[in-house]
């Protein structure tokens, strides 16, 4: 009923609290199924984690125009945030919420999705569980490999794909 990236996407939301793998796995699955569209519900998803992985590293400014962006896709796609277990009121309340804490400069804190179909939310807390996650612990702000993970990952792949990119495009011109 629900793609498993989503679900997946739930369990590290609400989990481990790891935003840099909740854009990752969300990208991915923007890029097989709606390719090119910057208005798709999975980027608004995926602004979303960068946002929360931003304010968590109180880069407040990033974090405050990145959920901008996730707002207007979210209110172009209210529909579809119910047909993916999503409360579109309380959720738009939420982010609301989130950005008047970014404007204050208050600090983060985690935040909990409203989720209002049931099968989902156990289906998420289940696939948490198999990953050795908390469902609804607080993120581990003394974690450096979570709050600073881009700095920390391997980056060798996505150098090598802009080469890659770079000598296509000159060898076009």
């Amino acid at each position: 009923m629900y793609p498993s990236e989503y679900i997946d996407f739930l369990a590290h939301f609400h989990g481990d609290r790891d935003y840099f793998e909740c854009h990752e796995l969300l990208e991915d699955y923007w890029k097989k199924t709606d390719p090119k569209n910057k208005n798709s519900i999975w980027v608004g998803f995926i602004l979303l984690s960068v946002s929360a992985y931003h304010h968590r590293r109180s880069n407040f400014s990033g974090a405050r125009r990145t959920l901008i962006k996730a707002i207007k896709i979210f209110e172009l796609h209210s529909d579809f945030l119910t047909k993916l277990g999503i409360h579109h009121v309380d959720f738009h309340h939420l982010l609301n919420r989130q950005i008047t804490a970014l404007q204050k400069g208050e600090l983060y804190r985690s935040i909990s999705l409203p989720l209002s179909n049931s099968t989902l939310l156990e289906a998420a807390k289940k696939v948490s569980e198999q990953k050795g996650f908390t469902w609804g612990n607080e993120s581990d702000l003394t974690n450096n490999l979570l709050v600073n993970r881009h700095k920390l990952r391997d980056r060798s792949p996505i150098i090598e794909e802009r080469n890659q990119s770079l000598k296509i495009r000159k060898g076009s011109e």
